[in-house]
Protein backbone atom coordinates (compact mmCIF):
# COMPACT_ATOMS: atom_id res chain seq x y z
CA UNK A 1 0.00 0.00 0.00
CA UNK A 2 0.89 3.88 -0.44
CA UNK A 3 2.45 4.83 3.28
CA UNK A 4 2.75 8.36 2.07
CA UNK A 5 -0.91 10.72 2.80
CA UNK A 6 -3.77 10.73 -0.32
CA UNK A 7 -3.50 13.50 -1.94
CA UNK A 8 -6.80 16.01 -2.07
CA UNK A 9 -7.84 14.84 -5.62
CA UNK A 10 -6.32 11.09 -4.66
CA UNK A 11 -9.14 11.53 -1.33
CA UNK A 12 -11.46 12.66 -3.72
CA UNK A 13 -11.19 9.29 -6.01
CA UNK A 14 -11.52 6.92 -3.23
CA UNK A 15 -14.41 8.65 -1.68
CA UNK A 16 -16.23 8.40 -5.59
CA UNK A 17 -14.88 4.62 -6.14
CA UNK A 18 -15.96 4.21 -2.30
CA UNK A 19 -19.84 5.45 -3.15
CA UNK A 20 -19.37 3.44 -6.60
CA UNK A 21 -18.57 0.07 -5.11
CA UNK A 22 -19.20 0.29 -2.11
CA UNK A 23 -17.86 -1.36 1.37
CA UNK A 24 -17.72 -4.52 -0.04
CA UNK A 25 -16.11 -3.20 -3.80
CA UNK A 26 -12.82 -1.28 -2.46
CA UNK A 27 -10.44 -1.19 0.46
CA UNK A 28 -7.70 0.30 1.53
CA UNK A 29 -7.07 -2.23 4.74
CA UNK A 30 -3.32 -3.21 4.32
CA UNK A 31 -4.33 -6.77 5.55
CA UNK A 32 -6.38 -7.36 2.61
CA UNK A 33 -4.37 -6.17 -0.33
CA UNK A 34 -0.89 -6.70 0.64
CA UNK A 35 -0.89 -10.42 0.07
CA UNK A 36 -2.02 -9.29 -4.04
CA UNK A 37 1.08 -6.84 -4.24
CA UNK A 38 3.77 -9.23 -4.75
CA UNK A 39 3.46 -11.54 -8.39
CA UNK A 40 3.73 -15.74 -7.80
CA UNK A 41 7.39 -15.78 -8.35
CA UNK A 42 7.82 -13.67 -5.59
CA UNK A 43 10.58 -11.19 -7.98
CA UNK A 44 7.69 -8.03 -8.00
CA UNK A 45 6.05 -5.99 -5.27
CA UNK A 46 4.48 -3.36 -5.60
CA UNK A 47 2.33 -0.43 -4.12
CA UNK A 48 -1.67 0.41 -4.33
CA UNK A 49 -3.46 3.30 -4.07
CA UNK A 50 -6.44 0.56 -2.73
CA UNK A 51 -7.82 -2.61 -4.55
CA UNK A 52 -11.36 -2.25 -6.17
CA UNK A 53 -13.03 -5.42 -6.09
CA UNK A 54 -16.29 -4.72 -8.57
CA UNK A 55 -19.17 -7.22 -8.84
CA UNK A 56 -20.67 -6.48 -12.77
CA UNK A 57 -19.03 -5.17 -16.49
CA UNK A 58 -21.11 -2.10 -15.41
CA UNK A 59 -19.25 -1.06 -11.98
CA UNK A 60 -15.89 -2.04 -13.90
CA UNK A 61 -17.23 0.12 -16.85
CA UNK A 62 -18.15 3.27 -14.14
CA UNK A 63 -14.87 2.84 -12.57
CA UNK A 64 -12.71 2.47 -15.47
CA UNK A 65 -14.50 6.02 -16.48
CA UNK A 66 -13.71 7.39 -13.02
CA UNK A 67 -10.28 6.83 -13.45
CA UNK A 68 -10.03 7.99 -16.83
CA UNK A 69 -11.63 11.15 -15.37
CA UNK A 70 -8.78 11.29 -12.30
CA UNK A 71 -6.34 9.77 -14.09
CA UNK A 72 -6.02 6.97 -11.86
CA UNK A 73 -3.52 4.04 -13.63
CA UNK A 74 -5.11 0.97 -13.47
CA UNK A 75 -3.68 -2.54 -12.88
CA UNK A 76 -6.40 -5.39 -13.32
CA UNK A 77 -5.32 -8.61 -11.78
CA UNK A 78 -7.14 -12.59 -11.78
CA UNK A 79 -5.67 -14.88 -9.69
CA UNK A 80 -2.29 -12.82 -9.14
CA UNK A 81 -0.62 -17.12 -10.62
CA UNK A 82 1.28 -14.81 -13.24
CA UNK A 83 4.86 -15.83 -13.94
CA UNK A 84 5.98 -12.67 -15.49
CA UNK A 85 4.69 -10.00 -12.93
CA UNK A 86 2.02 -8.47 -15.60
CA UNK A 87 -0.49 -8.36 -12.87
CA UNK A 88 1.92 -6.16 -9.99
CA UNK A 89 1.64 -2.69 -9.81
CA UNK A 90 4.83 -0.73 -9.42
CA UNK A 91 6.12 0.86 -6.36
CA UNK A 92 4.81 4.15 -6.85
CA UNK A 93 1.27 3.43 -4.83
CA UNK A 94 -0.54 5.97 -7.80
CA UNK A 95 -2.25 2.91 -9.37
CA UNK A 96 -5.43 1.33 -8.84
CA UNK A 97 -5.27 -2.79 -8.37
CA UNK A 98 -8.37 -3.65 -9.71
CA UNK A 99 -8.97 -7.48 -8.46
CA UNK A 100 -11.76 -9.58 -11.29
CA UNK A 101 -12.49 -12.46 -9.20
CA UNK A 102 -16.00 -11.20 -7.76
CA UNK A 103 -16.77 -11.59 -11.51
CA UNK A 104 -17.14 -15.13 -11.18
CA UNK A 105 -20.67 -16.11 -12.45
CA UNK A 106 -20.87 -18.93 -15.14
CA UNK A 107 -23.62 -19.41 -18.13
CA UNK A 108 -25.78 -22.64 -18.71
CA UNK A 109 -23.78 -24.85 -20.62
CA UNK A 110 -25.21 -24.71 -23.77
CA UNK A 111 -24.58 -28.57 -25.29
CA UNK A 112 -25.50 -28.30 -28.56
CA UNK A 113 -22.98 -25.40 -29.47
CA UNK A 114 -20.85 -26.76 -27.54
CA UNK A 115 -20.31 -23.31 -25.87
CA UNK A 116 -19.87 -22.05 -21.82
CA UNK A 117 -20.17 -18.05 -20.66
CA UNK A 118 -17.75 -17.52 -18.27
CA UNK A 119 -16.95 -14.03 -16.11
CA UNK A 120 -13.23 -13.13 -15.90
CA UNK A 121 -13.14 -13.82 -12.05
CA UNK A 122 -14.07 -18.16 -12.58
CA UNK A 123 -11.38 -20.60 -11.55
CA UNK A 124 -10.22 -22.93 -14.29
CA UNK A 125 -10.65 -25.67 -11.89
CA UNK A 126 -14.30 -24.27 -11.42
CA UNK A 127 -15.09 -24.38 -15.28
CA UNK A 128 -13.63 -28.01 -15.10
CA UNK A 129 -15.70 -29.00 -12.22
CA UNK A 130 -18.77 -27.21 -13.28
CA UNK A 131 -18.76 -29.44 -16.42
CA UNK A 132 -18.32 -32.68 -15.27
CA UNK A 133 -20.90 -34.84 -16.35
CA UNK A 134 -22.12 -32.93 -18.78
CA UNK A 135 -20.62 -34.59 -21.53
CA UNK A 136 -18.24 -31.66 -22.66
CA UNK A 137 -15.20 -30.23 -21.43
CA UNK A 138 -12.95 -27.23 -21.47
CA UNK A 139 -9.64 -27.88 -23.35
CA UNK A 140 -7.14 -26.44 -21.55
CA UNK A 141 -5.39 -27.49 -18.02
CA UNK A 142 -2.23 -26.29 -16.27
CA UNK A 143 -0.75 -27.28 -13.24
CA UNK A 144 -1.94 -23.81 -11.73
CA UNK A 145 -5.74 -24.49 -12.62
CA UNK A 146 -6.61 -24.19 -8.79
CA UNK A 147 -6.21 -20.27 -8.68
CA UNK A 148 -5.89 -19.09 -12.73
CA UNK A 149 -8.61 -17.14 -13.78
CA UNK A 150 -10.40 -16.97 -17.32
CA UNK A 151 -9.54 -13.61 -17.48
CA UNK A 152 -5.90 -14.03 -16.68
CA UNK A 153 -5.75 -16.88 -18.81
CA UNK A 154 -7.06 -14.90 -22.18
CA UNK A 155 -5.15 -11.94 -21.27
CA UNK A 156 -2.04 -13.91 -21.39
CA UNK A 157 -3.09 -16.13 -24.03
CA UNK A 158 -2.32 -19.23 -22.03
CA UNK A 159 -1.09 -22.55 -23.01
CA UNK A 160 -0.83 -25.70 -20.80
CA UNK A 161 -0.48 -29.51 -21.58
CA UNK A 162 -3.11 -29.50 -24.09
CA UNK A 163 -1.62 -27.20 -26.79
CA UNK A 164 -0.49 -30.19 -28.94
CA UNK A 165 -4.35 -30.90 -29.79
CA UNK A 166 -5.99 -27.83 -29.08
CA UNK A 167 -4.35 -25.42 -29.11
CA UNK A 168 -3.85 -22.03 -26.63
CA UNK A 169 -5.89 -19.96 -24.73
CA UNK A 170 -6.90 -17.68 -27.67
CA UNK A 171 -8.38 -21.14 -29.97
CA UNK A 172 -10.83 -21.47 -27.10
CA UNK A 173 -12.44 -17.93 -26.88
CA UNK A 174 -15.31 -17.79 -29.21
CA UNK A 175 -16.94 -14.37 -27.91
CA UNK A 176 -15.56 -11.86 -25.48
CA UNK A 177 -16.23 -8.81 -23.26
CA UNK A 178 -14.11 -6.15 -22.48
CA UNK A 179 -13.78 -2.76 -20.90
CA UNK A 180 -11.84 0.05 -22.91
CA UNK A 181 -9.76 2.68 -21.50
CA UNK A 182 -12.41 4.92 -21.68
CA UNK A 183 -15.08 2.72 -19.71
CA UNK A 184 -16.99 1.99 -23.19
CA UNK A 185 -17.65 -2.13 -23.44
CA UNK A 186 -16.88 -3.81 -26.22
CA UNK A 187 -19.36 -6.49 -26.04
CA UNK A 188 -18.84 -9.42 -28.98
CA UNK A 189 -20.07 -12.58 -26.62
CA UNK A 190 -22.09 -14.46 -29.35
CA UNK A 191 -20.33 -16.51 -31.56
CA UNK A 192 -20.28 -16.52 -35.12
CA UNK A 193 -18.96 -18.92 -37.63
CA UNK A 194 -18.12 -16.68 -40.26
CA UNK A 195 -18.39 -12.56 -39.88
CA UNK A 196 -15.82 -10.35 -42.08
CA UNK A 197 -17.03 -7.18 -40.57
CA UNK A 198 -13.02 -5.88 -40.16
CA UNK A 199 -10.44 -6.54 -37.79
CA UNK A 200 -10.92 -9.62 -35.72
CA UNK A 201 -11.32 -7.42 -32.49
CA UNK A 202 -11.37 -10.06 -29.89
CA UNK A 203 -8.09 -11.62 -30.90
CA UNK A 204 -6.26 -8.21 -30.81
CA UNK A 205 -7.53 -8.24 -27.12
CA UNK A 206 -6.40 -11.59 -26.36
CA UNK A 207 -2.16 -11.71 -25.46
CA UNK A 208 -2.81 -8.05 -24.90
CA UNK A 209 -1.81 -8.36 -20.54
CA UNK A 210 -4.64 -5.67 -19.61
CA UNK A 211 -3.13 -3.19 -21.65
CA UNK A 212 -5.80 -2.43 -24.20
CA UNK A 213 -8.74 -3.62 -22.47
CA UNK A 214 -9.90 -5.22 -19.06
CA UNK A 215 -11.46 -8.58 -20.44
CA UNK A 216 -14.57 -9.22 -18.09
CA UNK A 217 -16.02 -12.36 -19.79
CA UNK A 218 -15.86 -14.64 -22.70
CA UNK A 219 -17.80 -17.42 -23.96
CA UNK A 220 -15.73 -20.40 -24.17
CA UNK A 221 -15.46 -23.10 -26.59
CA UNK A 222 -16.16 -26.84 -25.35
CA UNK A 223 -15.40 -30.67 -26.79
CA UNK A 224 -16.69 -33.74 -25.93
CA UNK A 225 -15.66 -35.40 -22.81
CA UNK A 226 -13.19 -37.84 -22.94
CA UNK A 227 -14.71 -41.37 -22.38
CA UNK A 228 -11.38 -43.09 -22.05
CA UNK A 229 -7.59 -41.96 -21.48
CA UNK A 230 -4.65 -43.83 -21.64
CA UNK A 231 -1.40 -42.38 -19.52
CA UNK A 232 1.94 -44.09 -20.39
CA UNK A 233 5.78 -42.99 -19.14
CA UNK A 234 8.58 -43.45 -21.01
CA UNK A 235 12.30 -43.27 -19.84
CA UNK A 236 14.84 -42.66 -23.06
CA UNK A 237 18.39 -41.78 -23.57
CA UNK A 238 18.44 -38.20 -24.88
CA UNK A 239 16.01 -35.63 -26.11
CA UNK A 240 16.65 -36.38 -29.82
CA UNK A 241 14.85 -39.88 -28.71
CA UNK A 242 12.25 -37.92 -27.27
CA UNK A 243 11.86 -36.10 -30.60
CA UNK A 244 11.74 -39.10 -32.18
CA UNK A 245 9.15 -41.01 -30.10
CA UNK A 246 6.96 -37.81 -30.43
CA UNK A 247 6.96 -38.57 -34.27
CA UNK A 248 6.31 -41.70 -33.78
CA UNK A 249 2.79 -41.60 -31.66
CA UNK A 250 1.69 -38.54 -34.15
CA UNK A 251 2.18 -40.95 -36.64
CA UNK A 252 0.17 -44.04 -35.16
CA UNK A 253 -2.00 -42.04 -32.92
CA UNK A 254 -3.01 -39.03 -35.15
CA UNK A 255 -6.05 -36.87 -33.12
CA UNK A 256 -5.63 -39.29 -30.00
CA UNK A 257 -2.76 -37.93 -29.25
CA UNK A 258 -3.48 -35.15 -26.63
CA UNK A 259 -0.20 -34.59 -24.21
CA UNK A 260 3.56 -35.25 -24.69
CA UNK A 261 5.63 -33.93 -21.96
CA UNK A 262 9.45 -34.36 -21.30
CA UNK A 263 11.38 -33.71 -18.39
CA UNK A 264 15.07 -34.16 -17.59
CA UNK A 265 16.32 -37.01 -14.92
CA UNK A 266 17.01 -33.50 -12.98
CA UNK A 267 13.74 -32.68 -12.72
CA UNK A 268 11.44 -35.49 -11.89
CA UNK A 269 14.47 -36.26 -9.08
CA UNK A 270 13.73 -32.39 -7.69
CA UNK A 271 9.81 -33.30 -7.64
CA UNK A 272 10.46 -36.77 -6.03
CA UNK A 273 12.02 -34.85 -3.23
CA UNK A 274 9.72 -32.12 -2.75
CA UNK A 275 6.42 -33.70 -2.95
CA UNK A 276 5.29 -35.67 -0.62
CA UNK A 277 4.02 -39.34 -1.50
CA UNK A 278 5.60 -39.50 -5.44
CA UNK A 279 7.45 -42.42 -6.43
CA UNK A 280 8.91 -42.69 -9.83
CA UNK A 281 7.06 -44.95 -12.39
CA UNK A 282 9.99 -46.70 -13.92
CA UNK A 283 12.50 -49.00 -11.35
CA UNK A 284 15.87 -47.20 -13.00
CA UNK A 285 16.32 -43.39 -13.80
CA UNK A 286 16.59 -42.22 -17.28
CA UNK A 287 18.34 -39.23 -18.77
CA UNK A 288 14.78 -38.31 -19.96
CA UNK A 289 11.21 -38.97 -19.10
CA UNK A 290 8.26 -38.67 -21.63
CA UNK A 291 4.55 -38.65 -20.83
CA UNK A 292 2.06 -39.51 -23.18
CA UNK A 293 -1.83 -39.39 -22.73
CA UNK A 294 -3.99 -40.38 -25.39
CA UNK A 295 -7.82 -39.64 -25.22
CA UNK A 296 -10.94 -41.21 -26.91
CA UNK A 297 -14.24 -40.14 -26.81
CA UNK A 298 -17.02 -42.71 -27.03
CA UNK A 299 -17.16 -43.78 -30.63
CA UNK A 300 -13.29 -44.74 -30.28
CA UNK A 301 -12.87 -45.64 -27.24
CA UNK A 302 -13.23 -49.40 -27.54
CA UNK A 303 -9.60 -49.59 -29.24
CA UNK A 304 -7.44 -46.49 -27.13
CA UNK A 305 -5.69 -49.29 -25.21
CA UNK A 306 -4.89 -51.55 -28.51
CA UNK A 307 -3.54 -48.73 -29.97
CA UNK A 308 -1.56 -46.98 -27.43
CA UNK A 309 0.23 -50.75 -27.09
CA UNK A 310 0.69 -50.91 -30.33
CA UNK A 311 2.54 -47.45 -30.64
CA UNK A 312 4.28 -48.27 -27.88
CA UNK A 313 5.70 -51.66 -29.13
CA UNK A 314 6.57 -50.50 -32.42
CA UNK A 315 8.70 -47.55 -30.44
CA UNK A 316 10.25 -50.39 -28.67
CA UNK A 317 10.95 -52.51 -31.14
CA UNK A 318 12.45 -49.38 -33.05
CA UNK A 319 14.72 -48.64 -30.22
CA UNK A 320 12.99 -45.01 -29.24
CA UNK A 321 12.84 -45.68 -25.62
CA UNK A 322 14.26 -47.97 -23.03
CA UNK A 323 11.29 -48.64 -20.80
CA UNK A 324 7.82 -47.39 -20.59
CA UNK A 325 4.49 -48.15 -18.75
CA UNK A 326 0.88 -47.73 -18.94
CA UNK A 327 -0.95 -46.59 -16.07
CA UNK A 328 -3.07 -49.21 -14.77
CA UNK A 329 -5.42 -47.11 -13.89
CA UNK A 330 -7.04 -43.37 -13.34
CA UNK A 331 -5.13 -43.25 -9.69
CA UNK A 332 -1.88 -43.98 -11.32
CA UNK A 333 -2.53 -41.61 -14.51
CA UNK A 334 -2.74 -39.02 -12.28
CA UNK A 335 0.11 -39.83 -10.18
CA UNK A 336 2.21 -39.57 -13.53
CA UNK A 337 0.72 -35.99 -14.35
CA UNK A 338 1.29 -35.05 -10.77
CA UNK A 339 5.04 -35.25 -11.22
CA UNK A 340 4.97 -32.89 -14.34
CA UNK A 341 2.78 -30.87 -13.02
CA UNK A 342 4.98 -30.30 -9.62
CA UNK A 343 8.22 -29.69 -11.83
CA UNK A 344 8.35 -25.89 -11.24
CA UNK A 345 6.90 -25.99 -7.81
CA UNK A 346 9.77 -28.31 -7.17
CA UNK A 347 12.87 -26.51 -8.84
CA UNK A 348 11.64 -22.85 -7.11
CA UNK A 349 12.13 -24.61 -3.47
CA UNK A 350 15.48 -25.56 -4.82
CA UNK A 351 16.89 -22.29 -4.50
CA UNK A 352 17.30 -19.07 -7.11
CA UNK A 353 16.51 -20.02 -10.95
CA UNK A 354 16.36 -17.87 -14.08
CA UNK A 355 13.22 -19.27 -15.79
CA UNK A 356 12.44 -18.87 -19.36
CA UNK A 357 9.14 -19.40 -20.89
CA UNK A 358 10.40 -20.14 -25.03
CA UNK A 359 9.52 -21.57 -28.14
CA UNK A 360 11.24 -22.45 -31.41
CA UNK A 361 10.06 -24.13 -34.61
CA UNK A 362 8.93 -27.53 -33.44
CA UNK A 363 11.47 -29.69 -35.44
CA UNK A 364 14.28 -27.70 -34.17
CA UNK A 365 13.57 -28.21 -30.30
CA UNK A 366 15.40 -31.17 -29.97
CA UNK A 367 18.82 -29.63 -31.11
CA UNK A 368 17.91 -26.29 -29.47
CA UNK A 369 17.82 -27.87 -25.95
CA UNK A 370 20.83 -30.13 -27.27
CA UNK A 371 23.00 -26.97 -27.61
CA UNK A 372 21.90 -24.70 -25.27
CA UNK A 373 21.75 -26.68 -22.00
CA UNK A 374 25.26 -27.43 -22.16
CA UNK A 375 26.53 -23.85 -23.27
CA UNK A 376 24.86 -22.06 -20.47
CA UNK A 377 26.41 -24.85 -18.04
CA UNK A 378 29.74 -24.10 -19.92
CA UNK A 379 29.74 -20.17 -19.89
CA UNK A 380 28.49 -19.71 -16.25
CA UNK A 381 30.16 -22.62 -13.99
CA UNK A 382 28.55 -23.64 -11.16
CA UNK A 383 24.70 -23.47 -12.38
CA UNK A 384 22.55 -26.09 -13.92
CA UNK A 385 20.31 -25.78 -16.90
CA UNK A 386 17.12 -27.93 -17.07
CA UNK A 387 14.19 -27.94 -20.07
CA UNK A 388 11.09 -29.16 -19.47
CA UNK A 389 7.81 -28.95 -20.92
CA UNK A 390 5.53 -29.42 -24.21
CA UNK A 391 7.92 -30.60 -26.67
CA UNK A 392 5.48 -31.18 -29.21
CA UNK A 393 4.28 -27.33 -29.04
CA UNK A 394 8.15 -26.16 -29.58
CA UNK A 395 8.04 -24.91 -26.37
CA UNK A 396 9.79 -25.45 -23.42
CA UNK A 397 10.34 -23.84 -19.48
CA UNK A 398 14.17 -23.49 -19.83
CA UNK A 399 15.65 -22.85 -16.32
CA UNK A 400 19.20 -22.09 -14.77
CA UNK A 401 19.38 -22.80 -11.62
CA UNK A 402 22.04 -20.81 -9.71
CA UNK A 403 25.22 -22.01 -8.01
CA UNK A 404 24.87 -23.36 -4.50
CA UNK A 405 25.48 -20.81 -1.80
CA UNK A 406 24.72 -17.17 -3.59
CA UNK A 407 22.94 -15.02 -2.58
CA UNK A 408 19.56 -15.03 -4.83
CA UNK A 409 18.85 -11.82 -5.38
CA UNK A 410 22.36 -9.93 -5.87
CA UNK A 411 22.80 -13.50 -8.19
CA UNK A 412 19.51 -12.81 -10.10
CA UNK A 413 20.04 -8.94 -10.25
CA UNK A 414 23.64 -9.90 -11.95
CA UNK A 415 24.52 -13.19 -13.94
CA UNK A 416 21.22 -13.95 -13.72
CA UNK A 417 20.16 -11.35 -16.15
CA UNK A 418 23.04 -11.95 -17.88
CA UNK A 419 22.22 -15.22 -18.45
CA UNK A 420 18.96 -14.64 -19.66
CA UNK A 421 19.87 -11.97 -22.00
CA UNK A 422 22.10 -14.65 -23.77
CA UNK A 423 19.59 -17.32 -24.04
CA UNK A 424 16.71 -14.64 -25.13
CA UNK A 425 19.36 -13.88 -27.85
CA UNK A 426 19.50 -17.72 -28.43
CA UNK A 427 16.10 -18.05 -28.97
CA UNK A 428 15.64 -15.13 -31.24
CA UNK A 429 18.80 -16.35 -33.71
CA UNK A 430 16.91 -19.63 -33.71
CA UNK A 431 13.51 -17.54 -35.07
CA UNK A 432 11.85 -18.16 -31.75
CA UNK A 433 9.87 -15.99 -29.49
CA UNK A 434 10.97 -15.07 -25.76
CA UNK A 435 7.48 -15.83 -24.56
CA UNK A 436 5.82 -18.82 -25.59
CA UNK A 437 2.82 -19.05 -23.06
CA UNK A 438 3.13 -16.68 -20.30
CA UNK A 439 3.36 -13.35 -21.69
CA UNK A 440 5.63 -10.43 -21.56
CA UNK A 441 4.48 -8.71 -18.14
CA UNK A 442 7.18 -6.88 -16.81
CA UNK A 443 10.18 -9.31 -16.16
CA UNK A 444 11.14 -9.45 -20.53
CA UNK A 445 9.70 -6.05 -21.28
CA UNK A 446 13.28 -4.74 -21.30
CA UNK A 447 14.75 -7.84 -23.50
CA UNK A 448 11.42 -7.66 -25.81
CA UNK A 449 12.68 -4.25 -26.63
CA UNK A 450 15.82 -5.00 -27.16
CA UNK A 451 15.25 -8.39 -29.17
CA UNK A 452 12.04 -7.56 -30.51
CA UNK A 453 11.30 -6.68 -34.54
CA UNK A 454 10.72 -3.07 -34.79
CA UNK A 455 8.08 -2.81 -37.47
CA UNK A 456 6.53 -5.18 -34.79
CA UNK A 457 6.98 -3.29 -31.76
CA UNK A 458 5.92 0.16 -33.54
CA UNK A 459 2.59 -1.37 -34.49
CA UNK A 460 2.05 -2.35 -30.97
CA UNK A 461 2.56 1.04 -29.99
CA UNK A 462 0.65 1.83 -32.28
CA UNK A 463 -2.44 0.31 -31.04
CA UNK A 464 -1.33 1.15 -27.61
CA UNK A 465 -1.50 4.43 -28.23
CA UNK A 466 -5.20 3.95 -30.29
CA UNK A 467 -6.77 2.22 -27.77
CA UNK A 468 -5.47 3.92 -24.30
CA UNK A 469 -4.19 7.19 -25.27
CA UNK A 470 -3.61 8.06 -21.90
CA UNK A 471 -2.03 4.78 -20.82
CA UNK A 472 -3.91 4.35 -17.99
CA UNK A 473 -4.15 0.24 -18.73
CA UNK A 474 -1.89 -1.76 -17.18
CA UNK A 475 1.23 0.69 -17.34
CA UNK A 476 4.64 -0.59 -18.01
CA UNK A 477 3.80 -4.23 -18.87
CA UNK A 478 4.49 -5.81 -21.91
CA UNK A 479 5.01 -2.69 -24.22
CA UNK A 480 8.75 -1.65 -23.94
Amino acid sequence: MNDNPPHPDTRAFLAEAGDLLGPRGLTTDSELVTPWLTDWRGRFTGKALAMASPSSTAEVAALVRLCARHGVPIVPQGGNSGMCGGATPDGSGHALLLSLRRLNALGPIDRDARQVTAGAGVILQTLHEALAGSGLRFPLTLGGKGSATVGGLISTNAGGTQVLRHGAMRAQVLGLEAVLADGSVFSALTPLKKDNRGFDLKQLLIGSEGTLGIVTAATLRLVPDIAERVVAWAGVRSIHAARALLVHCQAMLGDALEGFEVMPRHSLDAVLGHTPNTRPPLPEPHAWNVLIEAVADAASVATLHERVEATLGAAHGAGLFDDAVIAANEHQAEAFWLLRDEVAPAERAQGPAMQHDISVPVERMADFIAEAVPAMEARWPGTRAVAFGHLGDGNVHFHVLAPAGVDGKAWSEGDGKAISGEIYEMVTAWHGSISAEHGIGQIKREEFGRLGDPVALAMLRQVKAALDPAGLLNPGKLLP
